[in-house]
């Protein structure tokens, strides 16, 4: 492990994701005694796009160089997060891209299975579409992206709009995304006791999501038996996490269909590293997945 990271490990809350409510108080907690973004370059804007029900959005807008933007999932499982727990990071994708980052207060399991939160991510990217006018964009320059389970979130919403001749979306931002609701892969099957997530606290947070219905490829990506025609994709996995082998088999497959795939393992990292902002490995993370986007963009 990169040796900065693991000088955080004692710090690092252990959650209980059987016990949902507590779990994101912690979090919510913790988000709060971080220092605040810097946001003076940017106008930062709370909406509800209309949805049954409605969603409720941050809109961090750069005050220049604005030309697309990218409807954000936050992490956390599908369990806890929101807004406030994203909004340093969600500064930060602005601050650093230039796009406008559009983040989406998803409804969180157990109390909404899916697909509450592919519904609302999907009623965000169709708003930000038709509303791209307003917002500023050019509505062809739009993408999709997220952390963790958000991430696949952002996945689903892909394959969701392909399928459905949805609103066209540029690019595909994907870090550390939860794919596959199955235990198959060696990462999955032998990451027990990861530091942040494991294999135990993502099978927890999967049940959570998906009650007793089968999974489809709207729900885990990783079951979609065709990837053509999707948006081109970043994808970042770290060494240390239970995911990273579904991202890289999932990040080959889209290959094998011609969809062009940016590929980063971080070594020595973790699952949810890049929030540890003071070591350098985070530092480049953070730099890396915004450039990515602002290339995407461009």
């Amino acid at each position: 492990m990169d040796p900065e990271l693991e000088a955080f490990i004692p710090f690092l809350p252990d959650l209980d994701l059987n016990d949902p409510v507590t779990a994101r108080k912690h979090v919510a907690e913790r988000a709060a005694a971080v220092p605040a973004p810097d946001t003076s370059a940017m106008d930062v804007e709370d909406r509800t796009v209309p949805a049954d029900p409605g969603v409720a959005v941050r809109i961090y807008r750069p005050h220049q160089g604005v030309r697309g933007a990218i409807v954000w999932m936050h992490g956390g499982g599908g369990v806890f997060g929101d807004l406030d727990t994203e909004h340093p990071w969600a500064a930060r994708t602005a601050s650093l891209s230039g796009a406008v980052v559009i983040s989406v207060n998803y409804r969180l399991a157990p109390e909404h299975r899916y697909p509450a939160a592919l519904d609302d991510a999907y009623a965000v990217l169709t708003w930000t579409a038709e509303h791209a006018a307003e917002l500023g964009i050019d509505p062809e320059r739009i993408a999709v992206g997220g952390h963790s389970h958000g991430a696949g979130i952002a996945a689903a919403v892909a394959l969701r709009a392909r399928d459905q001749q949805g609103p066209p979306i540029r690019f595909q931002l994907l870090n550390e995304p939860g794919l596959d609701d199955r235990e198959e892969t060696w990462s999955r099957q032998h990451f027990t006791a990861t530091p942040w997530m494991n294999r135990d606290k993502i099978a927890t947070a999967w049940r959570h999501y998906l009650g007793s219905q089968p999974a489809t490829p709207y729900a885990a990506p990783a079951r979609a038996t065709d990837l053509s025609g999707l948006p081109p994709a970043y994808i970042a996995t770290a060494e240390l996490c239970p995911n990273r082998d579904e991202d890289i088999a999932y990040a080959l497959r889209l290959l094998q269909a011609g969809v062009s795939v940016d590929l980063h393992q971080w070594p020595g990292t973790f699952h949810g590293s890049q929030a540890i902002q003071s070591a350098a490995v985070s530092q480049r993370q953070i730099t890396d997945l915004a450039a990515a986007l602002r290339r995407a963009l461009a």
